[in-house]
């Protein structure tokens, strides 16, 4: 869509409003609200200057000018305004010289897919994300210099089986580990996923499905493949969908990794293929009917897969998900059927469907950031030929101790893969699409939340410790 369509649409829709949003190196959503008389021709190409001191991890306040160039392309009907408003995505590019700001996310997914057609191996990459997340009634959390403490509740949720509610306590809830496919009454929010599904497929987003998942109070929606830096466009209307129906239906969204003990953790595997020419490149006559190309990228992204978690598993959160000996995919290994490990390849009829899927990722992840060095490691992985090993086909939940000590792992802590990627990430900056500078101002970014968790007394500490 050009500029002059978006104008003329603005005016034959009676478009009040214009939503310019934006990421941040979080990968939270930021926004900035523009009434409909200001936006013209030369305010679409031109962009929209703004504060970029504001931003955490961005510029400093004497430098701190930067300028949003807004992708008519994306433009939808925000569902949630009052006041008829058109939301756009951008990205962020220097105001002096109109070259992409290294730091900004969405500017680095670009900056990957144009990397992809410089360097010959193809011409587009498709990205199927799966996010999951919780749904809660309640949430409550405290974090001062004498109380630390969280609690969670929903009415639905398995804790709740003997609870003396006001209407009574129907009794049909999901046990632990047992929300994975059950009918309504069990899984009570199939009209809520319902509508969220309605919603993305009504402001023109690709969908196919929802169902609750294994965990209690959690929950997964579909998105239909698309090309990179539109798919990650898509999670983030995704994620702002899920949050904005949930507060409506009174009832709370998170897409922490591990919102609660003992139950699953919340993932978001990450399906990717790679074309050329209007072929997969991934079909083959090798193993699981991969090609060559398919298996080094599989290969890169195992070598490269502690110093991924930074971006990939972004949280200190994300650690709790990934610990040894449960379902999350914490080895470094891959398999054409065994889900336990951190790459699989899905079972494909079609040559066309045939992809790779990255298991260890999880929602709290920058999209733009998590697809970006995903590619980047899977064709560091073509380049340089790197040799995934052989499949892993057994059960590696049952193998014995010995033998699972020989598969190497992801990172344990969010400390770890900081500390991962502060000494590997050469084959992020191929082409300039990280830069050293933008690589140092996120790790000091995640280091202050690590810090701050590092620092902080935990209430088990208390029942282990306090009377030692």
């Amino acid at each position: 869509m050009s500029a002059q369509d978006l104008v003329k649409r603005i005016a034959d829709e009676d478009i009040q409003y214009v939503d310019v949003r934006f990421t941040d190196p979080r990968g939270k959503l930021q926004h900035v609200t523009v009434i409909n008389d200001e936006v013209d021709v030369d305010f679409l190409e031109g962009g929209f200057m703004f504060d970029g001191s504001s931003i955490a991890g961005w510029k400093s306040i004497d430098e701190s000018d930067m300028k949003l160039i807004i992708d008519c392309d994306s433009a939808y009907l925000d569902p949630f305004y009052a006041e008829k408003t058109l939301a756009v995505h951008c990205h962020v590019v220097e105001p002096d010289t109109g070259e992409t700001y290294e730091r900004c996310p969405r500017s680095t997914a670009m900056r990957a897919e144009e990397y992809l057609i410089a360097s010959g191996i193809g011409d587009t990459s498709f990205w199927g994300p799966e996010a999951e997340f919780f749904l809660f009634d309640d949430v409550r959390y405290s974090n001062s210099m004498n109380k630390v403490s969280y609690e969670v509740d929903a009415a639905d949720a398995s804790w709740n089986t003997d609870t003396e509610f006001e209407m009574g306590n129907m009794g049909h809830r999901p046990g632990v580990k047992g929300g994975y496919f059950p009918v309504n009454p069990t899984d009570a929010s199939h009209d809520l996923r319902g509508e969220m599904l309605s919603t993305m497929k009504n402001i023109g987003m690709k969908v196919d499905k929802h169902h609750h998942e294994v965990a209690s109070c959690q929950h997964e929606l579909g998105l239909v493949f698309g090309t990179m830096t539109k798919q990650a466009d898509e999670l983030q209307k995704y994620k702002y969908i899920v949050h904005n129906v949930a507060h409506a239906y009174g009832k709370s969204a998170t897409f922490m990794p591990k919102p609660i003990y003992g139950d699953n953790g919340t993932g978001m595997h990450v399906n990717m293929s790679i074309w050329k020419d209007g072929k997969p490149l991934f079909a083959g006559d090798k193993y699981a009917d991969l090609s060559d190309e398919a298996l080094f990228f599989i290969g890169g992204i195992l070598k490269h897969a502690k110093s991924l978690n930074a971006f990939t598993n972004p949280s200190t959160n994300s650690y709790k998900r990934l610990i040894p000996g449960f379902e999350a995919p914490v080895l470094r290994a891959y398999s054409a059927s065994n889900r336990s490990g951190c790459v699989r390849i899905p079972w494909a009829e079609s040559p066309k469907a045939k992809r790779v899927e990255a298991r260890f990722p999880d929602p709290a992840a920058n999209p733009y950031l998590c697809f970006a060095a995903l590619l980047m490691a899977g064709l560091d992985g073509i380049k340089n030929k790197i040799d995934p090993g052989p499949a892993s086909d057994k059960d590696l939940y049952d193998l014995p101790a010995e033998e699972l000590a020989g598969i190497p792992t992801v990172c344990g802590s969010l400390r770890e893969a900081l500390e991962e990627l502060r000494g590997s990430h050469a084959y992020l900056t191929e082409g300039g699409v990280f830069t050293e500078s933008q690589i140092e101002g996120y790790i000091e970014l995640k280091e202050e939340e690590n810090t701050m968790y590092e620092h902080t007394p935990h209430p088990v500490e208390f029942q282990m410790y306090y009377s030692c």
